[in-house]
């Protein structure tokens, strides 16, 4: 018989509820939860498949470790053990550094993903730290860092009351939407419109966000920020500026006008491919709107400039009197954000509190360029020990990084290495322990992450759907046993690790003066949690100490886990409301419009205006069925138009001798592949396009399904050389290549 049970869906950042169909342990269909507080019934292609993503038959059920050069099954006792043999000496030896630690995009989608890594990484204490952020949206996270003080002080749209919203280099029709939480971003974008709002949308590529916009507007990749810019400018020449309420909480203004005033619509036209009209249009219209929101994404972080792009988006919203405000942009308030702090200065931002080994790139949030991995391995120099043991957890960087070739080489000639994955893939193959983590409908979940970066305000948590698989082990027992691995705790008991957490959680909160549990006993504390593991009491942990918690009892109708259990699709929270000075944390106490780090880099962007690329560049694209490296392997999401294909636009093909369906060969600085051209006005005039997070052609993998349509890695066309210089994030669009036709070869036989 079938049952049905919710699970919020972990595939992309828009959270989606589900009510799935299970057969015994299978699950056998998903469709959107109605009773969602947040999604409301709204469901994408990838929910709707979530029980083949679920039920793929290439998931590793048992753990492998290698040996004599191969990898192969073995128990989860010798599996701890070989990673405790392995990282142990290597950080007895060479230091904490010597180890790197690669996390990659789902680990934001799991609860074990946003709980452990920051124990191991503390643990450990090595600074060798690598994300995905780096190849996506660190750009957000720094120029939020320095101008709000806090690098998860992002602000999001408010997507449900605006009037006007400009999208630059975002698509969130195939993304769903992204450092903005948002289910049913097409129906929301819709909703705009409806109610006489206006949609622009600044893209090189005609995406079906561009489609549905009132104003597209093509520019040229990589310019995002000298046209921003440009909008600005037009804001103090016109005497559009206006603060509103924000001006109490703002300086720098001044000292901005000055920095921008180079920045002028005819100065940036050029550059852009942006007639200066537009630009000021673009301008007055955003200045004109009653409310307005001005939104970048990885289109606008993932170029040289991506940290201005990103600092410059909330400059529009600070100067249209935006920011803040229903209809603008607003900080979301999570149920598991910490105890609000009094409004005050804080501590501030910092960049650079340490560099990397080789090429001496400085941190950012404690992090160092994830294109900088296969020299901090390969590359000897004088100065401190090369990385010679990886754990990389829920990561794929030899398609996710820049110069998959190599860092192909380099993860060979490491000492240890272990992936936490599901998949044998193109990087776990190296390891020499993979850990496989149950299928998601076998797991808890609750949006830590995300729901920092939610339109409204909201909780949910589902308990598992199906019960642990005999032979599996949870997700986060398997995060606990490898800290304790790791860090010389080998054989403790995994729930240590979460008695550690809360014990100094607690800790700290009773002799914080503003938090609700202030001068209590921690331990009467933790003896009051509830949950049958230590992930769910964390979770009522974080709950009752959070901004709408019960505080232990202080607030009897405040948030725990036992009322949130009481709803199991979930509690409404309410819109997004102003929550300035509150979540700054500047030493200046108010957003520093012009912060050091940003005008020590306006000269290179000055620079820029002289620019004029004359041959192709690249950009990459995203697919609705599809998400970064992982989801190639499920039959149903690939194929049709979600293909790994090259677009081009008809007269560029036409001058180069391409055909529509041909091959063709893309050359960067990095190296080359040979993908098949898709002739479409979908892009614009001097610019190709291939998507991300394909190449599954290296042998040794276990993807039966993505290894009989591998595509091509674009990001082999990089070297890793290009990053944005604040953020160390890779440039991965407006790159320069070459593309050229593939002409068949006849062979002569001899007579």
């Amino acid at each position: 018989m079938s049952r049905t049970a919710l699970r919020i869906c972990p595939l992309c950042e828009a959270t989606c509820g589900l009510t799935l169909t299970i057969e015994g342990s299978r699950v056998t269909g998903a469709r959107g939860d109605r009773d969602d507080v947040f999604s409301k019934g709204f469901i994408c292609p990838k929910g709707a498949l979530f029980g083949a993503v679920d039920g793929d038959p290439d998931r590793l059920r048992t753990p492998l470790v290698r040996r004599d050069g191969e990898l192969r099954e073995a128990t989860w006792e010798e599996a701890f053990d070989a990673v405790a043999a392995g990282i142990r000496p290597v950080v007895e030896r060479y230091g904490p550094n010597s180890v790197g630690v690669v996390l990659g995009n789902p680990n934001v989608h799991t609860m074990a993903g946003a709980l452990y890594p920051p124990v191991l990484l503390a643990g450990l204490g090595t600074r060798s730290i690598f994300t995905a952020s780096t190849v996506d949206q660190m750009p957000k996270h720094v120029s939020s860092g320095l101008l709000f003080g806090d690098a998860n002080a992002i602000p999001v749209p408010d997507l449900d009351r605006t009037d006007h919203l400009l999208l630059i280099g975002a698509n969130p029709l195939e993304s769903n939407g992204s450092l903005c939480t948002a289910p049913d971003f097409p129906g929301k974008l819709k909703a705009l419109k409806a109610r006489g709002g206006t949609l622009t949308v600044i893209d090189p590529r005609r995406t079906r966000t561009a489609k549905l916009a009132d104003r597209h507007i093509a520019i040229r990749p990589g310019t995002d920020a000298l046209l921003l810019a440009a909008m600005a400018y037009v804001l103090f020449e016109e005497d559009l500026v206006a603060l509103g309420d924000l001006a109490a909480h703002v300086e720098g203004t001044e000292e901005l006008r000055a920095a921008v005033r180079d920045f002028t619509p005819e100065a940036v036209a050029g550059a852009c491919d942006v007639d200066a009209g537009t630009v000021r249009a673009l301008a007055r219209e955003l200045a004109a709107a009653p409310t307005a929101a001005v939104y970048g994404r990885i289109g606008s972080c993932t170029v040289p400039y991506g940290t201005l792009g990103s600092w410059l988006v909330d400059v529009l919203n600070v100067l249209t009197g935006n920011l803040d405000r229903p209809g603008g942009a607003l900080f979301p308030q999570a149920a598991t954000d910490r105890t609000p702090r009094p409004a005050g200065p804080g501590h501030g931002f910092a960049l650079g509190r340490w560099h990397s080994r080789v090429s001496k790139h400085p941190e950012a949030k404690g992090e160092l360029p994830l294109s900088a991995l296969a020299e901090e391995i390969d590359t000897a120099t004088e100065e401190g020990e090369p990385i010679r043991a990886l754990i990389a957890v829920a990561t794929n960087p030899v398609l996710s990084a820049p110069d998959g070739d190599r860092l192909d080489k380099a993860l060979d000639s490491l000492d240890f290495m272990v992936s936490v994955d599901p998949y044998l893939n193109e990087t776990s193959r190296h390891a020499d322990v993979v850990l496989p983590p149950p299928p998601p409908s076998q797991s808890p979940h609750h949006d830590f992450a995300f729901n920092t970066l939610a339109v409204r305000n909201q909780v949910r948590y589902t308990r598992p759907a199906v019960p642990l698989e005999p032979g599996r082990m949870a997700e986060t027992e398997i995060l606990a046993r490898l800290i304790l691995a790791a860090t010389g705790m080998h054989g403790a008991d995994p729930s240590a690790v979460d008695d550690l957490v809360i014990g100094q959680t607690l800790g700290r909160a009773v002799k914080e003066p503003h938090s609700p549990v202030h001068g209590r006993d921690p331990k009467d504390l933790a003896a009051q949690l509830a949950g049958i593991s230590g992930p769910e009491r964390r979770l009522d942990m974080m709950l009752r100490l959070g901004p709408y918690g019960d505080g232990f009892g202080v607030r009897p109708d405040g948030l725990s886990l036992h009322k949130l259990l009481e709803h199991p699709h979930g509690i409404d929270l309410g819109p997004l409301r102003s929550r300035l000075p509150q979540p700054l944390k500047t030493r200046s106490g108010k957003v520093e419009l012009l912060p050091g780090p940003i005008a020590d880099d306006l000269p290179r962007l000055r620079q820029a205006l002289r620019e004029r690329p004359d041959g192709l560049v690249l950009v990459g694209r995203r697919h609705l069925r599809s998400n970064n490296s992982w989801m190639h392997n499920v039959p149903a999401l690939t194929g049709g138009s979600n293909r790994c294909t090259l677009h081009v636009h008809p007269e560029d093909a036409e001058r180069l001798g391409v055909s529509d369906g041909a091959p063709v060969r893309v050359k960067g600085a990095g190296g080359e592949v040979t993908a098949t051209a898709e002739v479409t006005d979908g892009v614009r005039r001097g610019v190709v396009s291939l998507p991300h997070g394909w190449g599954h052609d290296r042998p040794g993998t276990r993807l039966s399904h993505a290894a009989g349509d591998p595509g091509v890695n674009v990001n082999q066309l990089l070297d890793g050389s290009l990053l944005d210089p604040l953020s160390g994030n890779a440039v991965l669009n407006g790159v320069p290549v070459d593309v050229t036709a593939v002409t068949a070869v006849t062979a002569v036989l001899p007579a």
